[in-house]
């Protein structure tokens, strides 16, 4: 595969002090100031993963697509341009700007600014939370993932082959009801990149795991004192099992802020339709029209009254084992088991 992970992003804002207090006070980002108008943020070692231009506008201005090194650049673009794309090398300036070793940019077939990277680079001083948290989980999985709304069919099957053919992202699973929705993987991350399409083109929102799933509750604490402030209430996934909720970020796309993401086998995996809507519980929208508000709603309640339970995904030193024993759910586990 091309690509290995999402790098970094661009931001779009009227300002940069809405995001200082967004970014560091509920995300936990750490505040790297740069210029007058621009402010870059930190979740890890990296020297910058979220870049803020507060010149003007709304919305992402480019997606920062990792690839494993020089080879691997040079091949991915002249990929595209066989395939009748324009690439651009990046300038050394950009490259210094954007804190990696080279690059190259285009555009997408909807017209999202991409840039392709090898070779990010570290900071020397350790990573230090705007709020007080236990961190995020990126690493090899990449900062997170995007979520793209695409207007028609049409766009779908235009932006599908470019992803996935082009940039090495494969399907991990999709629905059509009660909207439709590709979900792609490029690493152990359930998808790294997702398509619905909603009717309209824009970002719908970037997704930020942490370690802690205290560092989540008390980020909506901190979001419910705001008004306005939550987009999507606290709910779990049934693609890559999340617990999160969703805030709507001064540039008026959403920010995801989650807890338990599954890790899948990609070498082994075989994408299929899924059925069971977006969320096994929670995740009320209010931003979607009522119609569609109920759709998700019964969809979520039909999984309930099929008793459908998946287990919670935990790394390795954020979880203790309880003492004790349940028959009751030991007879459960038993029933799965011999299913």
């Amino acid at each position: 595969m091309a690509v290995e992970g999402l790098g970094y992003v661009g931001v779009r804002a009227e300002n940069t002090e809405d995001w200082a207090k967004y970014a560091g006070g509920l995300l936990g980002l750490q505040r790297v100031d740069r210029s007058k108008n621009t402010t870059a943020y930190r979740m890890d070692d990296r020297k910058q993963r979220i870049v803020v231009d507060g010149t003007g506008g709304q919305g992402i201005a480019f997606f920062g697509w990792e690839v494993k090194d020089a080879a691997a650049l040079d091949a991915v673009a002249a990929k595209l341009e066989a395939a009748g794309h324009n690439v651009a090398r990046g300038s050394r300036a950009l490259a210094d700007e954007r804190f990696v070793k080279d690059l190259v940019v285009l555009n997408d077939p909807n017209g999202n600014r991409i840039e392709l990277f090898h070779g990010a680079e570290v900071a020397s001083d350790p990573f230090k939370p705007g709020r007080s948290i236990s961190g995020f989980r990126t690493g090899p999985l990449g900062i997170g993932h995007a979520v793209l709304n695409v207007d028609s069919e049409d766009t779908m099957q235009k932006l599908l082959p470019f992803y996935q053919e082009l940039l090495g992202f494969r399907t991990t699973d999709y629905y059509t009801d009660p909207f439709s929705a590709y979900f792609m993987h490029v690493n152990p991350r359930h998808h790294s990149l997702a398509l619905i399409r909603t009717g309209k083109n824009a970002v719908h929102h970037i997704m930020m795991e942490l370690y802690s799933f205290d560092d989540v509750g008390q980020g909506l604490d901190i979001a419910n004192m705001e008004e306005g402030r939550v987009a999507t209430t606290l709910g779990r996934h049934t693609s890559d099992f999340i617990t999160s909720f969703y805030t709507w970020t001064p540039s008026g796309f959403m920010v995801e802020y989650g807890w338990g993401a599954r890790a899948i086998d990609v070498d082994n995996w075989k994408a299929y339709e899924r059925k069971d809507g977006p969320s096994l519980w929670g995740h009320e929208r209010g931003w979607l029209p009522e119609k569609d508000r109920v759709r998700a709603r019964d969809m979520r309640m039909n999984l309930a009254d099929k008793g459908i339970r998946q287990p919670v995904q935990v790394v390795e030193g954020n979880y203790e084992l309880s003492a004790g024993v349940c028959p009751w759910w030991d007879s459960v586990t038993k029933k799965q088991k011999t299913a």
